[in-house]
């Protein structure tokens, strides 16, 4: 009995892991289609999730040991959301997601250490294959190395969120999980706004409330690619390895980039090097699902 149970939650783990992908191979579109810069996307981003969050389960009652921890997690959420914004204006959405999948690389170093356990060779593996699949799909070229270095720095800030999310999170409801990263984020990233615009500035004016289209868009974003997105993905990490959510996400390139092709036109040649590396990727993922699925 305790083995179908266990089947059953690895199950359910990675159908809510998938659907999370799916909704956030939308989040780099977003960055594109809002015309603010990368820091009031960020603000208004966690402000309005917050929001939404209040408005539904009010202001749920935690332990200050979790509350601090989570508000530790919001921090590196933000901060990594600020650079992977950054990384796309100054390159184009291809590059920063792009970019985004060698978080299963970090994970594969990082976990490890902060849960003091042996490093496995099947992840570098995996995280190797999905390197090379990263190389295939894009030659680096030297227009965008700007745009490419902010990206790797925010996807090993992500790596960190991710296994830290996952200790955090232990014994909490998801919703009063994601309520405290967004609130306690918000806190955090208004003091490193300004510490980022003086070492990178932005060629946009910072918006105080932003109006029209860009208000929808970001009402839109946040329903969806923050509230609907994490609070799957915060149930998926209590089933499933920070290592197994991390590398499943390098989907989400793969969703965001064919539909950056077809939206923006983005101009750079589909050839057989971009099939031979979103293959690659998605081999990656089903090797360690398959390797996960077969251990439960």
């Amino acid at each position: 009995m305790a083995s179908i149970y266990n089947m059953s939650e690895t199950k359910k783990g990675f159908i809510q892991l998938h659907l999370s992908v799916l909704l956030a191979g939308f989040t780099g579109l977003f960055g594109r289609l809002i015309t603010l810069n990368e820091v009031d996307i960020v603000w208004y981003r966690m402000f309005f999730t917050s929001l939404i969050l209040v408005v539904f389960i009010g202001l749920p009652r935690i332990e200050w040991r979790k509350f601090w921890q989570l508000c530790g997690c919001g921090a590196l959420l933000g901060l990594h959301w600020i650079l992977f914004y950054g990384s796309i204006k100054a390159s184009n959405v291809s590059i920063g997601v792009i970019c985004f999948s060698l978080v299963g690389f970090f994970t594969a170093i990082f976990e490890p250490l902060i849960f003091k356990k042996r490093f496995s060779g099947w992840e570098f593996l995996f995280s190797f294959i999905t390197v090379i699949g990263v190389l295939c799909i894009f030659s680096f070229d030297a227009r965008y190395r700007y745009g490419i270095m902010i990206g790797v720095v925010s996807t090993a800030i992500c790596a960190l969120y991710s296994i830290c999310n996952k200790k955090a999170s232990v014994g909490v409801r998801s919703r009063t999980v994601l309520f405290y990263q967004m609130s306690g984020g918000l806190f955090v990233v208004s003091f490193i706004i300004p510490v980022y615009l003086w070492f990178f500035p932005s060629n946009q004016p910072v918006v105080v409330i932003p109006e029209g289209t860009n208000l929808w868009l970001m009402l839109c974003h946040a329903l969806f690619c923050t509230v609907g997105m994490y609070l799957l993905q915060i149930q998926a990490l209590k089933r499933l390895s920070a290592f197994t959510v991390n590398l499943t996400y390098n989907l989400e390139p793969c969703y965001t980039i064919i539909l950056a092709f077809l939206i923006f036109g983005e101009g750079r040649e589909i050839n057989f090097s971009f099939y031979l590396g979103i293959l690659l990727i998605i081999l990656s993922v089903l090797l360690q699902s398959m390797r996960v699925w077969k251990k439960k």
